[in-house]
């Protein structure tokens, strides 16, 4: 059996290390140009929906937006409503980084993408968000404390 996991992984680490070496110099680093993104796609985003958004957890979100507020990327608002929340939002520092790293994102698809048909990329976007789907059902349930049955646990 094919291994798409790992061929996702590999893709997504390549594509992650030259992230992070191209928005260096922009002062970004560790993926935190995913974050400045979603929050530019997202103004207003709760510090836990960012987290759940990119698949992390709440401590490991909670460092790379305190190092984006620290350079200036990213401010925190309080809700309108209820103080006890804090808005993530985009300076405009962040503004004007935000439209490069859609072009690099919109680079790396185009060279990922690059010897398939329309046909091809639809049948495998459509394929992508199923596994998409799938994962996210799992990650949900393990963050709840469930666990996952691929280990036969007997007791004797």
């Amino acid at each position: 059996m094919t291994d798409v996991l790992r061929e996702i992984g590999k893709i997504a680490r390549a594509l992650d290390s030259i992230a992070n070496i191209e928005f260096k110099e922009y002062q970004l680093s560790k993926g935190q140009y995913l974050y400045l993104t979603r929050i530019f796609e997202n103004p207003g985003i709760i510090p836990d929906k960012l987290a759940e958004m990119i698949k992390v957890d709440r401590t490991t979100a909670a460092r790379a937006i305190k190092k984006l507020e620290e350079k200036g990327f990213i401010e925190k608002k309080p809700d309108s409503k209820n103080k006890k929340i804090r808005r993530l939002f985009v300076t405009a520092e962040g503004a004007e980084l935000a439209p490069i790293i859609q072009l690099e994102n919109e680079y790396s698809n185009q060279i990922a993408l690059q010897n398939l048909s329309a046909q091809e990329v639809e049948a495998f976007t459509k394929t992508l968000k199923t596994l998409t789907a799938n994962i996210d059902e799992e990650w949900l349930s393990v963050k709840k404390g469930n666990k996952r049955p691929y280990l036969k646990q007997t007791k004797e």
